[in-house]
């Protein structure tokens, strides 16, 4: 499925939540558990090609918000007052009206009817992750088995240093961090 053109909008602390290692993780720290919430979406949109947006509900902490980028995602934490889903709901009727296929990770039952009613396809917290370990699942085994039907691939003339370097890039980290 080419999904290139496509967005998906997570709601963060829902996967959070609904993901048993991230909430185990969250136990101990909430930091790591969306650091790796956000690792695991770098790694996905990067197979799949769909441009994500990851939003955090900040409405209980003051503040106007937050956009930036970490690792190619879009991480977005809400303004003061304004719900997760309600920020969700911003974006996906902007996304919609681009005429795109627009995509909302969420459990909330509530938020899927809306962004349902808006044009969205829903996703669970539970189909988002089946996906990524099926995706972790092509990238391993590619790895593992590269075709041999590539007459010219570079695999065995570059360097591991080299492959840690280009997935740095891959993951939008700047060149001083290579």
């Amino acid at each position: 499925m080419n999904r290139r053109n496509d967005v998906l909008l997570v709601d963060g602390y829902n996967m959070i939540g609904a993901w048993p290692e991230l909430s185990r993780l969250k136990d101990h720290s909430l930091e790591d558990a969306r650091d790796e919430l956000l690792n695991m979406l770098a790694d996905f949109q990067g197979f799949s090609g769909m441009q994500v947006y990851v939003i955090f509900d900040a409405h209980q902490m003051p503040g106007i918000g937050a956009t930036y980028h970490q690792h190619k995602l879009t991480v977005v934490y809400t303004k003061e007052k304004e719900t997760a889903d309600e920020c969700i709901e911003r974006i996906c009727s902007e996304w919609i009206s681009r005429r795109r296929n627009v995509y909302v990770a969420t459990s909330d039952m509530t938020e899927q009817h809306v962004i349902f009613g808006q044009g969205a396809l829903r996703m669970s917290a539970r189909e988002l992750l089946i996906e990524i370990k099926e995706n972790h699942k092509e990238i391993k085994q590619t790895i593992t088995n590269p075709s041999t039907k590539k007459r010219h691939s570079i695999d065995s003339r570059v360097t591991d240093d080299v492959w840690a370097k280009l997935e740095r890039i891959r993951r939008g980290q700047s060149s001083e961090d290579l």
